[in-house]
C-alpha cells in the first residue's frame, strides 16, 4: 500500500521462511567482544554478531540498549562523539574498521547512514544528490546527472520531481524527503545502509513506501536497520538481532534468522518481547 508514489525499482517481497537461505551466508561485518563507552557509561558491551552480506538484519529491543549506539561504531560516526571510546574488534571485509588510521571518509562512503528524521540539505534536490558526488571526486556532469536519475528511479522519486529537479528539496512531504535521502546515500554505491528507524517519523502511508524500499534492497547491499517496530522487522528482515538493558549496559540477547527469532526464539527474554510480554 502506498499514498500513490510511484513505487521502487526493485522486487521487494518474499516469504520469511525464504529469506535467510537468499541470503549470502558471508559475513561482511564481524563484531568481536565490541564495547562502546560515553565516558563512564557504557551504551553497550561485549557483543559478538556477524552481519551477512547482502541480507536486511533488523537490529530490536527495547530504548537506551545499545542499538543506535552500534550503528554508530560501524561507520565510525562515534569519532563525533569526544569522549567516545570503544574497544574489541571491528572488521568490514578485510577491513579493520576501528583502525586509527583508516580513511574515515572513503569508510563512509562503503557504509551509507539514513537518520531517524529525513535530513535533506536545505538546497535542491538536485544539489543534494549532486553535493555529495562532487565531495567525492566525482567531477563529469553528464555521470553525475545519470547517477541522480537512476537513483531517483531507485527509490521511485523520478517521476514525482523530475520536473522540480532545482526546486527545494524541503517542500517535499516527509516520506518523499527520506526518500530523498535514501538516494542520497545510494547515489554513492556503499557496501552497506545503516538506518536508524527510517519510518518512525512518517505518516503510515509513507512509511509503507519507505518499507517497501527498503525491502528491495535485499541482495543489493547489506542493510541493518534499527526499528522499534516489531511487526515491520517481521515483514521485511532476513535475520534479527535482540539488544537488552542488562545491568548499565546494552547487550545482544539473541541472533538469528528471522523466522526463528519470532517463531522459536531459544531465550525467554526473546520470547517475552516479541510476543509483547517485555519492553
Amino acid at each position: 500500500m502506498n499514498d500513490g508514489a510511484t513505487r521502487p525499482s526493485f522486487e521487494p517481497w518474499l516469504p520469511m521462511e525464504e529469506r535467510a537461505s537468499c541470503c549470502a551466508s558471508r559475513p561482511l561485518v564481524r563484531a568481536r567482544g565490541l564495547t562502546l563507552r560515553y565516558g563512564d557509561s557504557v551504551a553497550f558491551e561485549d557483543v559478538t554478531l556477524d552481519i551477512n552480506a547482502g541480507c536486511i538484519t533488523a537490529l530490536v529491543g527495547p530504548s537506551g540498549c545499545g542499538k543506535t549506539s552500534f550503528l554508530n561504531c560501524i561507520n565510525r560516526m562515534t569519532d563525533l562523539i569526544p569522549e567516545a571510546r570503544v574497544s574489541g574488534g571491528l572488521s568490514i571485509g578485510d577491513t579493520d574498521a576501528l583502525d586509527r588510521r583508516l580513511d574515515v571518509i572513503a569508510l563512509r562512503r562503503r557504509v551509507g547512514m539514513v537518520f531517524q528524521r529525513p535530513n535533506p540539505f536545505p538546497l535542491s534536490i538536485r544539489r543534494n544528490l549532486d553535493l555529495p558526488l562532487k565531495e567525492h571526486g566525482m567531477l563529469g556532469r553528464a555521470r553525475r546527472a545519470d547517477i541522480l536519475e537512476r537513483t531517483l528511479r531507485d527509490v521511485g522519486l523520478w517521476e514525482e520531481v523530475k520536473d522540480r529537479l532545482d526546486g527545494p528539496a524541503l517542500a517535499l512531504s516527509g516520506g518523499q524527503q527520506q526518500r530523498l535521502c535514501i538516494a542520497r546515500a545510494l547515489a554513492l554505491t556503499p557496501e552497506i545502509l545503516l538506518m536508524d528507524e527510517p519510518c518512525s517519523a512518517l505518516d503510515p502511508l509513507a512509511g509503507d513506501v519507505v518499507e517497501d524500499l527498503i525491502a528491495g534492497l535485499r541482495g543489493r547491499l547489506t542493510v541493518l536497520i534499527v526499528t522499534h517496530n516489531l511487526a515491520q522487522a517481521r515483514r521485511i528482515a532476513d535475520w534479527g538481532a535482540l539488544f537488552w538493558k542488562q545491568g548499565n549496559a546494552g547487550r545482544l540477547v539473541e541472533h538469528g534468522a528471522i523466522k526463528q527469532i519470532f517463531e522459536a526464539p531459544t531465550h525467554d527474554l526473546t520470547a517475552a518481547y516479541v510476543r509483547g510480554r517485555r519492553g
